[in-house]
């Protein structure tokens, strides 16, 4: 949902000043009484230096004014719309990995200074693109029909070399393999997710709530076995854990 009308739904219109600059997301946004800030990707963006390092410059922003001003942190939502990092030797050899993890570091700071963080996942979500910045928020809800994966099918059967046919088989029985934000709910990588049908202010307001609370443990790996998704995570790392 590659749509600005997704802003009036979630803050309702005339309560955000939210803009969209090429693939970039950022503003400000009122929900109910609270002020948010907005921060993200749009339009399916493959993720370059340049567009990260504007994610983490307006991430380090909202804690630099925060921590000036005195005032509680204000809740970071990230927008998380992605076809993941720009492929290109041009980005590699600029070292799209250090911005990368320079983005990831400025999302970990800004929990650190009691900013709690949400991602709303509504179109894409793929790859190193929303690893380095979505998958790494307090609570992570998608609308339903939103596309999250790590990699195309084809793309893996070329990388993996397993048959095509045989990687749709695996990804038929196992979320694992398969994409959709339904098998990462499953999984536990995505906590809510949000229909058509529903009240996405109300979500939104619920969801914030919720990662104001978050636990500093990560527990995707006991939720994706408590819905099915991953059977093994979870007990594994007890066993580890207790070694």
């Amino acid at each position: 949902m590659s749509d600005a009308g997704l802003f009036d739904r979630l803050f309702g219109a005339g309560a955000h000043q939210v803009r969209v600059d090429g693939q970039f997301v950022h503003g400000e946004a009122q929900l109910a009484g609270r002020q948010l800030a907005v921060i993200g990707t749009w339009n399916s963006a493959a993720i370059d230096g340049d567009l990260a390092l504007a994610v983490a410059g307006a991430v380090l922003a909202v804690v630099g004014a925060d921590a000036a001003s005195g005032t509680a942190p204000r809740p970071i939502v990230f927008i998380a719309d992605t076809s993941g990092q720009q492929l290109s030797r041009h980005e590699e050899l600029l070292g799209i990995n250090g911005t990368f993890a320079h983005l990831a570091r400025c999302v970990d700071l800004a929990r650190r200074h009691g900013h709690p963080l949400l991602t709303l996942v509504h179109g894409e979500a793929v790859s190193g693109g929303f690893l380095a910045f979505g998958l790494l928020a307090d609570r992570v809800c998608a609308l339903a029909d939103a596309q999250v994966r790590v990699m195309d099918l084809r793309a893996m059967a070329r990388v993996t070399k397993i048959d095509f046919e045989r990687l749709q088989a695996l990804a038929a029985a196992s979320p694992v393999f398969a994409p959709g934000a339904a098998n990462y709910w499953r999984m536990g990588a995505v906590d809510e997710l949000w229909a058509a049908r529903d009240d996405w202010a109300h979500c939104l307001t619920a969801a914030l709530s919720a990662a104001a609370s978050a636990s500093a443990q990560d527990g995707r790996a006991a939720l994706g076995e408590t819905r099915g998704g991953r059977s093994l995570a979870a007990p594994i790392a007890a066993l580890v854990d207790d070694a």
